[in-house]
Formats: structure tokens, C-alpha cells, sequence
């Protein structure tokens, strides 16, 4: 899908136009490889450039060609799945020619939605510079704001994983650890990008868009921290969890064993009995009393059993 949008410096507004104009935004949503090539035909950019935006596994970069200037960076998508919300991160494909400004993603994103929605503040499709800049500040802070999703649902888990063990509720934390682990290699990678564009000289900086700049890879560099924090956390939170599951095996395992030797001894003491011998040979044997005699001292038997036990913290 194809949108277009221009800001109009003179009149003050931004809407959405029919065809590619002079200082627009050519906004490429999902698009089909007519409009790949139609695109690339007519302003030449290279199609593998624009195809690379649509790459899953394509990894962050920034490339000036003679025609145009290509941003490649990575940005934070949710996907829904069996009822579960996942965090992955697609590339977003932004080409900045002497004239449009075009974007390639596989998805609609809401970092471009709040451009379209009007809710960026100073944003206008002429200022080619800080619009990509705008961007790029959208980007971190979306990022900032999985995460604080993704370290509430975090504790969220951690309360249930106090009351009870379940298997679905470790699996929930590793499914979040698995996001970290997507966030951290993709704002690793724009990392480098940024950095690249700060000492880039093939776009025009001005004072407010240098600034600009800077705030983005502030905003970047917390999202990184961020990341690494809550990563190491439910790291630690998960392997906590894995030896209170393991000692609890242990102390369960340590009870049976218990209750299996003092289940033992009075079924030993009866065995002797039932063995085929002569009554002569066999204590209170003769005796009228000899049954209440022979489960008494059984009884007696298990409790000095529980009692050596016990003093050795073993039941």
C-alpha cells in the first residue's frame, strides 16, 4: 500500500495527497513489487535497497548513494499469537532523496501512525532532516515503552510465581526474556546508525536538528540500559525460581525417603514373623498377648525412628 502526504509550508496544513509531489512523504506499507519497481524506476533507488526493508533478519545500517541516502533501522512490533502478545522488532527502510522522503515497512507502525495522526509536534515534510530525526525519536521511545510494558508483565508473573509454580508462567518469563534478547540486538544496531548519522555529511544539519539528534541517541541509549537491566533481571528471576523448584524437590524427596523407612520398619518386624519357623522359636509366640506385644514394640520402633529423624532435620 501507497500513501502520500505533504506538508505545505505557506498554508499551514498537512494532508494526504493523490499523487508524488515535490517535498512529500511517500509512505510504502507492505507494498507489492510494482510498486517496488515503480518506485525504484522513477526516482532511482536501487530495489534491493527497497526490498531490504521488507528483510525480517535485515540488520541496521546507513548508506549514502549518489541518488539518495538510505536509514535502515529496527523498530519494536507487537504480534499476537495463541492470546499472547510477543515483542519483535522489524526493519523500517527510510530513503531520503533531494526532493520525497519514502519509508518501506512490513507493517503499519505506530511510530509513522502519530505522523499521519498529526500528533508530532513541528513536524512538516519539507524538513526533510528533522523528520527523519522525528522518526528516529519516535523509535526510541517506543521502544521505552514496550519495555515498561514488558517489566510490568514481568512482575505480574513473578506474583503468580509466588503462590504457585506453573509451568505456563516460566514459560511466559522465558517468552519475555526472548523479546529482550531481540530489543537489545536491534538497539545495538541502531546504535551504530545513530552514531554514523552524527558525523554524517550528506544531510543538512541545523542547530534545532543536531539537538534533535542528540536527544534521540540519549533516548536510545536508555532504551539500551533499560534492556539490559530488566534482561538480567528476569534472568535472575527465572533462575531463582528454578532452584526454589529444585530444593522444593528435594525437601519433597526427603520427606518420602523419611516416610518410606519408618513405613519399613514395622512391615520388617512382621515379615520376621510370618516367616515359616517352628512358634517355639519365635518371641511371644505362646503368648495370649503376643499380637498387642509385637505392635506395640513396632509402634515404639517408629517413633525412635522419627525421633532420630527429626533430631536430624530429615522428616
Amino acid at each position: 500500500m501507497v500513501r502520500i502526504f505533504k506538508s505545505y509550508e505557506n498554508e499551514n496544513r498537512f494532508q494526504e495527497i493523490k499523487e508524488i509531489e515535490r517535498e512529500s512523504w511517500v509512505m510504502l506499507t507492505n507494498p507489492t513489487m510494482d510498486e517496488l519497481v515503480h518506485i525504484s524506476e522513477d526516482y532511482q533507488i536501487d530495489l534491493d535497497d527497497l526490498k531490504s526493508a521488507l528483510d525480517p533478519e535485515e540488520r541496521s545500517r546507513l548508506e549514502n548513494e549518489e541518488n539518495y541516502t538510505m536509514i535502515l533501522v529496527n523498530i519494536p512490533v507487537v504480534e499476537e499469537e495463541n492470546e499472547k502478545k510477543w515483542y519483535e522488532t522489524i526493519p523500517l527502510g527510510i530513503f531520503i532523496t533531494r526532493k520525497i522522503v519514502f519509508t518501506v515497512c512490513l507493517e503499519e507502525t505506530n511510530i509513522l501512525k502519530q505522523f499521519v495522526d498529526g500528533l508530532v509536534p513541528g513536524f512538516y515534510t519539507y524538513m526533510k532532516t528533522r523528520f527523519v530525526y522525528q522518526i528516529l525519536y519516535n523509535n526510541a521511545s517506543l521502544f521505552l515503552h514496550y519495555l515498561r510494558i514488558i517489566d510490568q508483565r514481568a512482575n505480574q508473573i513473578e506474583e503468580l510465581l509466588h503462590e504457585t509454580s506453573k509451568n505456563s508462567d516460566l514459560i511466559q518469563l522465558y517468552d519475555l526474556e526472548k523479546c529482550l534478547v531481540y530489543f537489545t540486538t536491534a538497539l545495538k544496531s541502531n546504535e551504530v546508525v545513530l552514531e554514523k548519522l552524527r558525523k554524517h555529511i550528506g544531510l543538512r544539519h541545523y542547530e534545532e536538528d543536531q539537538e534533535l539528534l542528540e536527544d534521540v541517541i540519549i533516548e536510545n541509549k536508555q532504551a539500551m540500559e533499560m534492556t539490559y537491566i530488566y534482561h538480567n533481571i528476569l534472568r535472575s528471576t527465572m533462575s531463582l525460581f528454578g532452584s526454589i523448584i529444585d530444593n522444593n524437590l528435594n525437601q519433597v524427596m526427603k520427606f518420602l525417603a523419611a516416610v518410606t523407612i519408618i513405613v519399613e520398619l514395622p512391615t520388617m518386624i512382621s515379615g520376621l514373623y510370618g516367616m515359616n519357623v517352628k512358634l517355639s522359636g519365635m518371641p511371644f509366640a505362646q503368648s495370649a498377648y503376643g499380637f498387642w506385644i509385637i505392635a506395640a514394640f513396632s509402634v515404639l520402633v517408629c517413633l525412635i525412628a522419627v525421633y532420630i529423624l527429626k533430631k536430624k532435620n530429615l522428616l
